[in-house]
């Protein structure tokens, strides 16, 4: 299964998501596309680029310094 596709006129703010660890998977930081103000969000887990669900950290940008970092949103926001 793969990630939905972004159309191209659509503006997306990328911001930094946290998942949680999940059995022998640690937490990671992911890449979530948002279609509305940043503000809006709520700190509910939102569907991130890879398919995952992560917290949204507002003050953490895109792309993360962190090394912990999910290779597969790496790759669809390059």
């Amino acid at each position: 299964m793969s990630a939905p596709a972004v159309p191209a006129s659509v503006t997306a703010t990328v911001l930094a998501a946290r998942s949680r660890p999940h059995g022998p998977t640690s937490a990671l930081w992911h890449a979530v596309a948002l279609h509305r103000p940043a503000a809006e969000v709520d700190g509910a887990c939102e569907l991130t680029l890879c398919g995952s669900l992560a917290r949204v950290d507002r003050e953490q940008p895109w792309p993360t310094p962190a090394r912990d970092v999910c290779p597969a949103c790496v790759v669809l926001t390059s």
